[in-house]
């Protein structure tokens, strides 16, 4: 018999806790292969399995690079401790060495060094200051450059859904030369806009990767407005499903042969 302590208990339960706590990036590349396999094999031709095939390659790099964000990066912060301890080093040494004569006949000659001492501080405060903000603002750039494509790769997704009208199934109006293509069959186009729903909502869980473990309020903005445009577009998407499952069915015309068997005028039965 194996008797479990309570502590042993809580860390079990802590780790459970902690897997559905956490976006897994794994498990996200792992669904958008998974969608886009789903997108080959039902539309083969269509121009949306390229784009899931990019959105792939998009979540693998990004999962990797939301990993490097996350982590700091030592040597760079070691370069900058150096480079800062030299700074310090130097303007004492500097400060040392400078006869400054003491005797202040003036209280304007008094303002004048109090004033020259304080521009040095400061000049010196923000040259440090600047050093020790480098690497966030760099992991800042990098990232909502990252999101940028993001962004961009949402708006193509949009644009293969744009033309999926769901009154096209039962309208009869006419064609025109520039008319889009239209040979879907309800249930195909119902399939069709929910890829581009999970095409949509999957962004914004790669873009979320990014603020998991980088507190940065400018990125956390940017993936903010990431994810309300991919709601917005994946909405989009469920508003024309909803629409082409309430369409009433396409109405069958009789055939020639059973306009000529009816007992009643032009085909009036």
């Amino acid at each position: 018999m194996i008797l479990h302590s309570p502590l042993d208990t809580s860390t079990a339960l802590g780790h459970l806790t902690s897997v559905y706590r956490n976006l897994d990036a794994d498990k996200i590349v792992e669904t958008v292969r998974r969608l886009r396999d789903r997108i080959r094999e039902r539309f083969p031709e269509a121009g949306l399995g390229h784009v899931a095939e990019e959105l792939l390659q998009v979540a693998n790099k990004s999962a990797v690079k939301a990993e490097a964000i996350s982590k700091p990066f030592l040597p760079f912060r070691i370069g900058i401790g150096i480079l800062v301890i030299a700074f310090l080093a130097l303007i004492t040494w500097i400060v040392l060495h400078l006869k400054i004569s003491t005797q202040i006949d003036r209280f304007s000659e008094l303002l004048q060094a109090l004033d020259a001492a304080l521009n040095t501080f400061l000049l010196l405060g923000g040259a440090i200051f600047f050093l020790f903000t480098l690497e966030v603002r760099m992991k800042r750039n990098r990232a909502l450059k990252l999101l940028h494509e993001l962004r961009s790769l949402t708006h193509i997704v949009d644009m293969h859904q744009l033309t999926k009208d769901p009154e096209t199934i039962v309208g009869t109006g006419p064609r025109t030369a520039s008319s889009p293509k239209r040979a879907m069959t309800r249930f195909e186009l119902s399939r069709y806009l929910d890829y581009c729903s999970e095409m949509s909502s999957l962004i914004g869980k790669i873009a979320a990767l990014y603020v998991q473990k980088y507190d940065d309020p400018v990125v956390l903005s940017a993936v903010d407005q990431v994810e309300d445009l991919t709601t917005s577009l994946s909405r989009k998407a469920w508003q024309k499903i909803m629409i082409n499952n309430q369409l009433p069915a396409q109405p069958t015309l009789p055939l020639p042969s059973d306009l000529a068997q009816s007992p009643f005028p032009d085909g009036l039965d």
